[in-house]
């Protein structure tokens, strides 16, 4: 009997060994093969990013929730009209078949009733009737929506943790090409891209941080800036810019709203459903 209790002990002692080895193994066999740009000093799972998100920007009154990747969106917020949460998605990129997840985004729009040109729908009365595939395509239906005159918000909650300088010069690197491509990027427009991508070198994008854009209707856009950028991250208080440039103003909405060439295509396809849905029923 002892001579068999000392043989379990030692199979039980090289079946522990084993998986040690294969664990480490294993852990050896990840490593390399992940790239060095996805190590995240602070990450945790996704859960985390969920549960950290209770920070909200304090812009106005807010209701009930709508959750994108299970980060609560407020289906209407009231800045200067109530604005209703008309489309929703994310930014993201594939690595090695793996999704990696950036930004949830949540699209406000000031959507009063009525048909004429003032109103949203009837700004876009053109495309009544239109299938989401056809408004996908139309480039001057995207042109359209960002002209609109309506007060606008676009408000980015952080997934996946990011230094602000990265998300700085994507932006600017975007709005210049598109200032560039229409003949606009003039000192002026030099100078105001700047001072957003500074305003975003030292920030941090810590899961649950929130960046807000807001593009106030044109009407009530002058004396005051075209539009304004919020910057919110739990433990410290809010950062704001002005946005005093009409055309940078009008490319960062191009650069969400901008149909194919948009930085998200998950959010231009939930629009594109969204306004065939809510044309094909407008006056």
């Amino acid at each position: 009997m002892a001579e068999l209790f000392e043989w379990h002990r030692q199979q039980h002692r090289s079946d522990r060994s084993s998986t040690a080895r294969v664990t480490a193994s294993s852990s050896v066999f990840f490593l390399a093969c992940s790239p060095a740009y996805l190590s995240v000093p602070h990450s945790r799972p996704l859960p985390y990013v969920r549960a950290s998100n209770t920070h909200q920007v304090k812009m106005g009154s807010e209701t009930e929730t709508v959750n994108v990747e299970g980060i609560p969106f407020p289906a209407e917020i009231t800045v200067g009209n109530p604005l209703s949460l008309l489309a929703t998605g994310i930014t993201d990129i594939e690595i090695h078949f793996l999704q990696i997840k950036y930004n949830a985004i949540g699209v406000y729009l000031h959507n009063a009733g009525g048909g004429d040109s003032t109103t949203l729908l009837g700004h876009l009365g053109a495309w009544k009737g239109k299938t989401a595939e056809e408004l996908l395509a139309d480039t001057a239906f995207w042109a359209a929506l960002v002209a609109a005159p309506v007060e606008k918000l676009f408000r980015v909650v952080v997934i996946k943790e990011i230094k602000g300088s990265q998300y700085g010069v994507q932006l600017e690197s975007s709005v210049r090409d598109r200032l560039a491509a229409a003949d606009l990027y003039e000192d002026e427009e030099e100078e105001a891209l700047e001072k957003v991508a500074d305003f975003f070198q030292s920030k941090y994008f810590k899961p649950g941080s929130v960046v807000t854009f807001h593009f106030p209707a044109p009407a009530s856009a002058s004396p005051g800036p075209a539009a304004e950028i919020t910057f919110a991250t739990e433990g410290k208080g809010d950062a704001r810019i002005a946005v005093e440039n009409g055309n940078v103003a009008g490319m960062i909405q191009t650069w969400y709203l901008g149909g194919d060439s948009a930085v998200s295509p998950s959010t231009v396809r939930s629009l594109a459903d969204r306004f065939a849905a809510l044309l094909a029923v407008a006056a």
